[in-house]
């Protein structure tokens, strides 16, 4: 018998003799040394062909056997666990086997899909949750490189409930079946370098028939180490503390545990149900600044969901329930950072960002670029940067970086960068640098160019003043009285029409075209999301319904017009907000169904704008709030949408890391996020300004004002209540306007988990007074949006 190892170097195995082996039978060892091994990793994942053939007398060959062999090592050091020597970062997820079409039949094409995009986005790990996978997957986790944590198939999640039996993991008649699939599980799979752990199941309690299970491992395979949460993550039958959904503050009480010698890997955090994922960037700044945590593994890889036709022949993702089954679990298999087909959610972009190796921050004179690889040193990347003020791009360059060696770190020292010159004699108020790290050469899994790293840093600027301001052309405005509407017009440019009752604006009208109706409203409610639904009466949705922020009747206390030059005409409106379902009649300061005192002042100048400047106080015992900000409506036609702020994708206050501030435009459909059951999408976040508009390139131009910090912006050609109506993505039917809302306050989107309400509490919005000030104009094709973003207004 030979064995063939690597592709240059054939190592040959001589026969030991005959011995019995525990089986009772005979069998032979094939014993030899390989030098200087090249190891196997998910950086370098290094692997040699073993060829086994036997010969007859004559030397003829007459069976040949071979398969990958990787060389790799697994140990412990206090509070961490090596691979090869080193305490590797285990950026992972959870992956079931699934497929849009045929369920848990898993096609190879799938799986090199899944491999593919799992690379791509910096995620080097892998929990099968919750059993053995197909035999395929591992063979391609051995040549993509991906570490893995295999997972018997035993689940007893909801068994406790059963009062009257006794646990299966204490029943003395369940010992050999659940040790059976463990067993099974280990021989299957023993030979594959990317296993790291063997899990012993999910949420099955604990009791003797695991701990069995546990000692059988241990002396059957001492190379790699156990994982098992169940029982608390920490019984002695885990050699990881591996908790699911753990908060931050409790990973850090046992990681800073003198007692506890094990290292902490979350075995599920993050829950990525529907527009989710918020806070993940909190998680991994503590991991990285925290010895003793190395990771963990995101809940989950794919949405579980299936195709499925609908009556009019349109397709769809189905759920539980769709197919007539009771009792279903509703959409709660649908919790993936991908569609069921591969598409990305939004939130995959944020995961990348915080799984990124290389990292780069800014501090005091210098920039800190840190390669935080165990086993791969800078050689083979690229690194970009690019300089941004006030939404131009100011310049752009590679950076000449020496070779950085895993685990370390290199300085750029700010005075003397290549983009130190541009930097100071910018004039933009805002400056962003930007470096990107890419791929010199194609791999496996990624083409030359493949952006492994980006990151976007605010650079200081000199002390300038605020924005200069404009001075107005001459125009003359007229105030008209029409019973229950003032009309303000400038000859027959433009005219708005305020409503007295409702205290806002009942059209705006420019050149004789459309540009606004329905008025301009405080709105304090979005369309729950998944994770706002969580938690049944304690849910923030069950807590914001209670207190009818979804039903909000804003009733018009002051109204109040004065011309306060040719120039400039003020408006003044007071309004109470209640609930809708109360009597709005005889309301005064300081009743206690008054939710909201609200204070509008608006300021329409001669040029065409307008100012609002909102005082808004809420009730103090009201709940955290969806979102402090304005809804108004506008034509359909204006459906283009340009924005200088985060982008290009979906952001919002808890999970923005990933975006850029930059100038980008796209279509008002394509900013609708379709997840498979419809809430609160298409934001984005730290917007400084916004414009609408059409072919033609007129529209309406929205930004923040005077001192007011940027703003979350959406525009969707669905309403808020449409999509709280909507099960599912497909059903959801357009309006007959475009809804825009414009928030100077937006509630994070949580995503610890999705059953108890989670969102961290520098994103929650207090209910206590706020002060904010937009500033809207109508635009036309000549027009920058930045020019008019520069000039500030005369008061």
């Amino acid at each position: 018998m030979t064995s063939n190892m690597n592709h240059h170097n054939a190592l040959t195995l001589q026969l030991k003799p005959p011995q019995e082996l525990e089986t009772g039978f005979y069998g032979y060892h094939l014993v030899g040394t390989l030098q200087s091994p090249k190891l196997w990793s998910a950086e370098h994942p290094n692997l040699y062909i073993l060829v086994v053939e036997i010969k007859d007398l004559s030397g003829q060959v007459i069976d040949c056997e071979s398969c990958l062999v990787g060389i790799r090592h697994i140990s412990h050091a206090h509070k961490q666990l090596l691979i090869n020597g080193n305490p590797v970062i285990i950026r992972g997820v959870n992956r079931h086997e699934h497929h849009p079409r045929v369920g848990k039949v898993n096609s190879e094409a799938c799986m090199v899909q899944d491999l593919i995009m799992m690379k791509q986005n910096n995620i080097n790990a892998v929990r099968n949750s919750h059993y053995p996978q197909h035999p395929r997957w591992y063979d391609l986790c051995d040549i993509f490189g991906l570490y893995m944590i295999d997972e018997a198939n035993i689940e007893t999640h909801g068994f406790i409930l059963s009062d009257c039996l006794k646990h299966p993991s204490s029943e003395p008649t369940w010992a050999f079946s659940m040790l059976d699939r463990v067993i099974g599980m280990v021989e299957r799979d023993k030979n594959h370098a990317c296993i790291f752990a063997w899990s012993l199941g999910n949420e099955s309690d604990y009791g003797p028939n695991l701990s069995a299970s546990a000692g059988w491992i241990r002396n059957k395979d001492p190379s790699r180490v156990l994982h098992y949460e169940g029982g608390g993550s920490r019984t002695s039958s885990t050699d990881i503390v591996c908790p699911m959904y753990m908060r931050i503050w409790d990973m850090l009480k046992i990681a800073n545990d003198p007692n506890e010698t094990r290292p902490l890997i979350l075995c599920e955090y993050s829950h990525a149900m529907g527009n989710s994922n918020g806070n993940i960037h909190l998680y991994w700044k503590t991991i990285d600044d925290t010895v003793g945590m190395q990771g963990g593994f995101i809940w989950d890889w794919v949405d579980q969901g299936l195709l499925k036709e609908s009556i009019d022949g349109s397709k769809y993702w189905a759920y539980g329930g769709d197919f007539g089954d009771s009792p279903n679990d509703l959409n709660f298999c649908v919790n993936g950072l991908i569609w069921p087909d591969r598409t990305p959610h939004p939130a995959l972009s944020e995961v990348k960002h915080v799984y990124q190796p290389i990292k780069v921050s800014l501090q005091e004179k210098y920039v800190k670029i840190v390669n935080t690889q165990f086993f791969e040193a800078t050689e083979a990347l690229i690194f970009r940067w690019f300089l941004e003020g006030d939404c131009n791009e100011i310049g752009s360059g590679l950076l000449d970086l020496p070779s950085i060696e895993p685990q370390d770190y290199f300085y750029i020292e700010l005075s003397s960068s290549p983009w130190s010159s541009l930097w100071k004699t910018s004039s933009a108020i805002e400056v962003f640098l930007t470096i990107i790290t890419e791929f010199k050469n194609p791999t496996k899994w990624a083409n030359t160019g493949h952006i492994l790293a980006s990151t976007q840093l605010s650079l200081p600027v000199e002390k300038r003043g605020p924005h200069v301001i404009k001075t107005l052309k001459p125009f003359t405005l007229s105030v008209e009285n029409h019973g229950e509407n003032i009309v303000i017009k400038r000859q027959s440019d433009w005219e708005i029409k305020m409503n007295k009752q409702s205290g806002t604006i009942e059209s705006w009208l420019v050149n004789g075209h459309s540009l606004m109706y329905k008025g301009i409203f405080p709105c304090f409610w979005r369309a729950p999301t998944d994770n706002d639904n969580g938690g049944g009466s304690n849910s923030y949705t069950n807590k914001w319904k209670s207190a009818f922020l979804d039903k909000v009747l804003f009733r018009t206390v002051g109204f109040s017009v004065q011309q306060m030059s040719d120039n400039l005409v003020q408006i003044t409106t007071s309004y109470f907000g209640i609930p809708n379902n109360q009597n709005s009649l005889e309301l005064s300061a300081g009743d206690s169904s008054i939710m909201f005192q609200i204070n509008v002042n608006y300021k329409v100048y001669g040029s065409g704008d307008m100012i609002i400047e909102y005082n808004v106080e809420p009730r103090s015992d009201l709940p955290p709030l969806p979102r402090v900000g304005v809804e108004f409506h506008i034509e359909k036609s204006l459906n283009q949408v340009k924005w200088y702020g985060k982008g290009p994708f979906e952001c919002y206050p808890d999970r923005k890391e990933a975006s850029h501030v930059g100038l980008y435009e796209m279509k008002v459909k394509d900013l609708h996020v379709p997840y498979i059951v419809p809430g609160e999408c298409g934001g984005r976040a730290d917007v400084r300004w916004m414009a609408l508009h059409n072919d033609t390139g007129f529209g309406l131009f929205a930004s923040i004002y005077g001192t007011s910090p940027p703003m979350q912006m959406n525009a969707s050609f669905y309403s808020a209540s449409e999509l709280e109506r909507a099960i599912h993505n497909h059903e959801l039917v357009e309006g007959d306007a475009i809804e825009v809302h414009l928030d100077h306050k937006h509630s994070g989107l949580g995503g610890d988990d999705s059953w108890s309400p989670c969102i961290h509490n520098e994103y929650l919005i207090h209910p206590e007074p706020y002060k904010f000030s937009i500033r809207l104009c109508p635009i036309h094709p000549s027009v920058s949006c930045q020019n008019i973003y520069d000039f500030q207004l005369p008061n």
